[in-house]
């Protein structure tokens, strides 16, 4: 299988990924307000509810498809993002998770080489899962897409803050928000890339903008909005992987 994935493949391989989010969906919502938390930075945290599912999904997923690497946002030292391996967020959205705030999810992404072949988003508060198999992106198995807002002056966007901002030499988004701040209809700041993508990927949101995010935050969401019919690049308008 390393050397290229069917799309029936990659279908079966969803149906076995999807009872896995929605476990550590039910992880999150059991020991919400209880998990022990420490500090890996001044604004970025860590739960042991984080390295719960990230390990729970090592296990399991090593053991349905032993020759699949992994990039997960806690354990992700020297990787190299060759062949097929897995990039995930266990939690996303950690610090709103800490503090109660209710918007947080689990993100799950195949990838082969720089190239996302499934991903999963799942909310468990609002048991909303998000998928895409590379072919249509679906909300609890109903197809979404993309909103027909073309006017910056009528859309409703969304954006993030990296954890280190402030040591941000140069760009550290203030500008781009208080630009968007003039020239939309409403700007939100909800905590968790994963599901500001999907949110862009259903019509929720018109658009969404940060910097600084790494490939477990954005790789599932990323597939979910382009198979919505949703555009995803840099600020250069070139294509973002």
């Amino acid at each position: 299988m390393n050397k290229g994935i069917s799309t029936r493949q990659i279908r079966q391989i969803l149906k076995q990924v999807i009872p896995l989010a929605r476990i550590a969906g039910e992880y999150m919502v059991k020991k919400l307000g209880q998990a022990r938390v420490r500090e890996k930075g001044e604004k970025d945290l860590v739960t042991e509810v984080d390295l719960w599912i990230e390990s729970m999904y090592k296990e399991e997923l090593s053991r349905m498809w032993p020759d699949f690497g992994f990039l997960a946002e806690e354990e992700h030292s020297n990787f190299k993002p060759l062949g097929i391996y897995w990039a995930i967020d266990p939690l996303d959205g950690t610090n709103n998770y800490a503090h109660g705030y209710p918007v947080f999810c689990t993100s799950i992404a195949l990838m082969k080489g720089k190239k996302p072949l499934l991903g999963v988003v799942y909310d468990p508060l609002r048991d909303e899962l998000f998928f895409s198999d590379g072919d249509g992106s679906f909300l609890n198995g109903k197809t979404i897409t993309v909103s027909r807002i073309s006017k910056l002056s009528q859309a409703l966007v969304c954006t993030g803050f990296a954890y280190r901002f402030r040591e941000t030499k140069g760009d550290n988004n203030i500008q781009h928000f208080i630009d968007f701040l003039y020239a939309s209809q409403g700007i939100r700041r909800d905590g968790s890339a994963a599901l500001d993508l999907c949110y862009v990927a259903c019509g929720r949101l018109d658009g969404f903008w940060e910097l600084d995010l790494k490939p477990w935050d954005t790789s599932a969401g990323a597939l979910i909005v382009r198979c919505a019919g949703g555009k995803v690049s840099k600020f250069s308008g070139k294509r973002y992987d």
